[in-house]
């Protein structure tokens, strides 16, 4: 019982989400505008298609009949034409000339050669054949007199003895008499009479060529060919006159035959016996006869009809499919803003009493952003100070992130460089905290209008110094590039005398065009302000400026002191690849000059010695345990490898060094991570980022702290919140995955199942079934 009251609880509750869903005007809109993008489309595709496809359908149905009458003017014009050239033949036959015809020896020839001829065509009931003004007529059967033919023989309802003898004897063009009944022997046909005057198309014909054709046959071929349509059809001669008719429905009133024989050729709507007809209409050019065709127009475009419900069937099914679809997108759609809405904070009654859920999330996001412009300058600091230190970052996102900050230049080239700062060495100013803050916040960032600079205020390790990147716009040359830094440096002078009433020590390092080689400037302006600190000369000291200090006698040749000062600062910043670079440089610089073996040999010994001494001043005992061996090189390319080797050991314990510093600083990194794992941007780069360590040590000390590497205790911890949320929660598995960071649930569930041994819901079902 207690069952079942817990599952009519949870389905009311699931029924009230969904109902709060369903009365959210958010995705009323959404669903509404769906609907609407897919109906508006489909509905003008919808008429476009009908409208194409009915029209081109009519236009095949209407081409199909007009084919069709086509094929029936042009097979019985065939045949009459055949008729036609029969009697020619006929007329040309030596053996049915007048003579052979009266002779009595040849008159049975006569009569086979007709029986030949009447036999050779199909539609051919009987031929006859006359000689102008003789009593008698011949036939395949033999010869009759005139009246036993017409009055016995064939009895033709309309067409008399008289008229026949007429007919036969008068005329010079062929004749075709409309079909009509006629009474042969004991029985009734409805024929049609074809007379053709012989010889043909002369003006003195001596005899006539009867053809006596069946109707039926006639309409026999027609229904052969016309065979789909149940309509009727009908034969006109040159003057109008019906010849034939064959109709499968109502019988046409005799007064609209003239109507029908009166049509140009082509298809035509009228209204025949009260009914709506169409009608298609053929021209012979051979005899001049016209053929029609009429069938009710229902029939004629059926398959019209037919086309125009499937298409509205098919219109309405896509529209409820659509809309089904419609509705099934915009809860989809609308299912991240409501997880977004849950992310904020809101719950579903206050959003709704808002105009839409949007102003909400509107109105959060300015929230956000306000913090988030608070949050610009420390996180600007952090990518500048990781530019100074190490220069290219290898993190692609990094890297875009660095290109965000605006270092960039509108015009596309420019100069960048870094200038030091140290504005007090006096102790007793030391103390006073508030005025460092006051100068840092004043020089956070400024542009320096005469100048064309930008500079952004960098904060680094270093107690009473703060670092200058100066971006300067321009493709100047040099000389008008340093009056211009001159002019920036001047100004920020300015700004610090008034703000401390005390002149800062200012090192500038050279200018450079990519924005990766700030970390090079850099380590020269320290250069340049410890050799300022060192010589004691003025208060802004240009590193490009040192060399004048440090000529040699003519025909002598000495690395340049800034290259050794660079080198010192380089080591001291623990920067192992400018250092490399430099003792690069000056291996390359000595193999070009022309140098004694113990001039070369001494000024190797002067760089040994410079790193010596930062080895030195590190208290790194352990860097003289080799000194024989480090002095014992046989070529430049032997020195260099070690004091390459040297030198990353130095930077690798300057390095360790800055980063014991902070006893509690993995403590407080992995506080960071339990808190934020569930951040799926969480990343040790950006964690080396945010607490000013490399990554490489990061991670070891990382490892070595919690026993997993970044990776492992990121998914442990995810692992055991996705476990506990599936115990004490009935929230659906995808947002729980989602929750913890994971954003890949198939690939999520795949690495739970091969680590527990069950699937996120196994796991879940295992756990109820336990606390049942």
């Amino acid at each position: 019982m207690r069952r079942r009251i817990q599952a009519l609880y949870g389905s009311r509750i699931v029924f009230r989400e969904r109902w709060n869903v369903f009365k959210s005007k958010l995705l009323f809109r959404y669903a509404v505008s769906y609907i609407l993008a897919f109906l508006i489309p489909l509905t003008a595709l919808t008429v476009f298609v009908y409208d194409s496809a009915v029209k081109n359908l009519r236009s095949e149905i209407e081409q199909s009949k007009v084919n069709q009458l086509n094929q029936v003017k042009l097979t019985i014009d065939g045949r009459v034409s055949e008729l036609h050239a029969l009697a020619s033949r006929i007329s040309y036959d030596e053996h049915l000339t007048p003579y052979m015809l009266h002779h009595p020896l040849s008159a049975q020839e006569a009569i086979r050669t007709l029986a030949n001829y009447k036999a050779s065509n199909s539609i051919v009931e009987d031929l006859l054949l006359y000689m102008h003004g003789d009593s008698l007529i011949y036939s395949y059967r033999g010869l009759a007199d005139l009246s036993v033919v017409f009055n016995k023989e064939y009895r033709f309802e309309n067409w008399t003895e008289e008229e026949a003898r007429r007919n036969l004897n008068e005329i010079d063009q062929p004749m075709i008499r409309a079909a009509e009944p006629v009474n042969m022997y004991s029985r009734q046909e409805r024929l049609l009479t074809l007379i053709v005057p012989i010889k043909t198309n002369d003006p003195f014909p001596y005899g006539a060529v009867v053809y006596l054709m069946k109707e039926s046959k006639l309409t026999g071929v027609m229904d052969s060919i016309l065979n789909d349509v149940n309509g009727s059809n009908y034969i006109f001669n040159e003057n109008g006159e019906l010849l034939t008719t064959n109709s499968r429905g109502n019988e046409m009133p005799n007064g609209e035959w003239k109507t029908l024989s009166q049509l140009e050729p082509g298809i035509h709507s009228m209204e025949l016996a009260g009914e709506k007809q169409s009608v298609v209409s053929v021209k012979s050019d051979e005899n001049g006869w016209t053929y029609v065709m009429t069938m009710p127009s229902h029939q004629f475009f059926g398959r019209v009809a037919h086309v125009q419900t499937l298409i509205f069937i098919v219109f309405v099914l896509v529209v409820v499919t659509g809309s089904i679809a419609a509705m099934l997108l915009a809860r989809r759609q609308y299912h991240p803003v409501k997880d977004l809405m849950e992310f904020v904070g809101i719950q579903s009654g206050a959003a709704l009493k808002a105009s839409n859920e949007w102003d909400s999330i509107r109105q959060t996001i300015r929230d956000y952003n306000a913090r988030i412009d608070m949050q610009q300058p420390f996180v600007r600091n952090q990518y500048l100070l990781l530019l100074l230190k190490h220069g290219r970052p290898e993190d692609p996102e990094i890297r875009r992130s660095i290109d965000d900050i605006g270092l960039g230049f509108p015009s596309g080239s420019g100069v960048y460089l870094t200038a030091v700062l140290s504005w007090n060495d006096n102790p007793e100013r030391r103390k006073d905290s508030a005025e460092r803050h006051y100068i840092r916040e004043m020089l956070d960032y400024f542009v320096v209008e005469d100048a064309g600079a930008r500079v952004y205020g960098v904060e680094f390790s270093a107690v009473d110094q703060l670092a200058l990147v100066i971006a300067l716009e321009g493709e100047e040359d040099a000389k008008s590039l340093q009056t211009r830094i001159e002019h920036t440096i001047e100004a920020v002078q300015l700004m610090v005398v008034d703000g401390l009433q005390t002149i800062p020590q200012i090192g500038v390092g050279s200018m450079y065009r990519e924005l990766y080689a700030l970390n090079q400037s850099f380590v020269e302006a320290i250069a340049a302000l410890e050799h300022r600190k060192m010589s004691g000369r003025g208060y802004v000291t240009y590193f490009d400026q040192l060399a004048v200090h440090d000529h040699s006698e003519e025909g002598s040749f000495w690395m340049s002191r800034k290259t050794i000062l660079k080198l010192d600062q380089s080591l001291k910043q623990g920067n192992t690849m400018l250092a490399v670079c430099i003792i690069s440089d000056i291996m390359n610089t000595l193999k070009k000059e022309t140098l004694s073996a113990h001039l070369l040999r001494c000024i190797c010994f002067d760089v040994l010695n410079s790193l010596l001494r930062t080895a030195s001043e590190l208290r790194m005992n352990e860097a003289f345990a080799d000194i024989s061996k480090l002095a014992s090189f046989e070529t430049l390319e032997e020195l260099e490898s070690r004091l390459v080797t040297l030198a990353s050991e130095i930077c690798e314990e300057v390095e360790r060094r800055t980063e014991e510093k902070q006893d509690d600083l993995i403590d407080d990194i992995v506080k960071d991570v339990d808190a934020r794992f569930a951040d799926y941007t969480l990343s040790l780069e950006h964690l080396a980022l945010k607490f000013s360590v490399s990554t490489s040590y990061l991670s070891r000390s990382f490892k070595e702290k919690t026993g997993l590497n970044f990776s492992q205790y990121i998914w442990r911890r995810r692992v055991e919140e996705v476990t506990r949320q599936l115990e004490t929660t009935s929230a659906p598995l995808k947002e729980i995955i989602e929750r913890v960071g994971y954003l890949d649930a198939p690939n999520f569930i795949r690495k739970f199942k091969k680590e527990t041994g069950f699937t996120p819901g196994q796991y879940r079902k295992l756990k109820t079934s336990k606390r049942a």
